[in-house]
């Protein structure tokens, strides 16, 4: 199963640390971070990046359960 992926335009700060951690899920769109597509395979580097965001503007869900960033 896939994980579908969210970045919320208002919250995100443009630090561009998903970017740079994965370029071929995240990109930089002007100031703001944008996923690439709305799903992922299932890796723990997207979870880093949901983690590693210092907004806190990634979430990464499987269905219904919210899987990042985790607490």
């Amino acid at each position: 199963m896939s994980w579908q992926i969210e970045i919320d335009g208002h919250a995100c700060i443009g630090s561009g640390m998903c970017a740079s951690l994965l370029p071929g899920t995240f990109r930089m769109d002007g100031v703001v971070a944008r996923p690439r597509t709305g799903s992922v395979d299932p890796e723990e580097t997207v979870l880093d990046a949901a983690d590693s965001c210092p907004a806190m503007a990634i979430t990464g869900t499987e269905g219904t359960e919210v899987l990042g960033p985790r607490p």
